[in-house]
């Protein structure tokens, strides 16, 4: 999974991280491949799941391997939002989804969720879903001890759910792609599916919202998860190809739905 995230980001997120953490886890017939580049990832070994409160510890256990495909079927996308919520481009992404009846599933990093609980809270009343995207957005976590993954993980999932009045994450989303069989086991250990890519709009290099819109539509036979992000900088090309991505997906007879879970 290619890392595509900046580092200038990832850093502001890690130092914001450790004010809060001192130690900074029926498809469609597009995708039961396990990562974004198409190849097939094994079924990760048994771990050691870290021991958790008892009031966290009645979620049901999910499939490890990472989802692609949508509950929607075999025309179905499913429209992903990372790094948020933000307060300047979040709510504009909220409202363009409600104005065109689609539904989302929002990757949140811990950090900007505790800060933003009134936006966690918005996108869950719209009817979207939540999914952990790590406390400080770490793309080489993959690099990192297990205690640094589950400590990453486990944190955010319960920032998440605070900052959003109980609702728990259902997805998990490793920075960049930076996955591993601990981290997606510990991951679908607590209810939360590994959730991958199929297309990426590459708006977090702000290439223009035409090419954005460019790259989607070329892209989209390649499977149904699409990314894009409502935080890590001037978000309003990513505003612009939603504008003008969501109808024509319409239009080509596609319908929104959420990852497999």
């Amino acid at each position: 999974m290619a890392r595509h995230k900046g580092r200038g980001w990832h850093g502001r997120l890690l130092a914001a991280a450790l004010g809060v953490t001192a130690v900074a886890a029926a498809t469609s017939v597009w995708s039961a491949q396990a990562n974004p580049a198409g190849g097939q990832q094994s079924s990760p070994p048994a771990v050691s799941v870290p021991d958790t409160p008892a009031q966290d510890r009645k979620v049901a256990q999910v499939a490890a391997e990472i989802a692609h495909a949508s509950d929607a079927g075999p025309q179905g996308v499913n429209i992903t939002i990372d790094d948020g919520p933000d307060p300047v481009w979040t709510p504009q992404v909220l409202r363009l989804l409600k104005d065109s009846g689609t539904k989302a599933t929002f990757c949140m990093v811990g950090t900007q969720a505790q800060a933003h609980p009134d936006l966690v809270k918005a996108v869950v009343a719209d009817g979207h879903r939540l999914c952990n995207h790590t406390v400080s957005h770490d793309t080489t976590m993959d690099t990192k001890s297990e205690a640094y993954q589950s400590k990453q993980i486990l944190d955010a999932e319960r920032m998440i759910t605070k900052a959003s009045g109980g609702v728990r994450p259902e997805y998990y989303r490793a920075p960049g792609g930076a996955f591993t069989p601990y981290s997606r086991e510990l991951a679908a250990s607590r209810g939360m599916r590994p959730l991958g890519w199929n297309v990426d709009s590459k708006d977090f290099e702000r290439p223009g919202a035409d090419a954005m819109v460019a790259t989607v539509k070329s892209e989209i036979p390649n499977g149904p998860t699409v990314l894009f992000h409502d935080a890590g900088g001037d978000r309003s090309q990513t505003v612009a190809a939603l504008r003008e991505v969501l109808p024509w997906l319409r239009d080509q007879g596609y319908s929104f739905g959420f990852p497999v879970r």
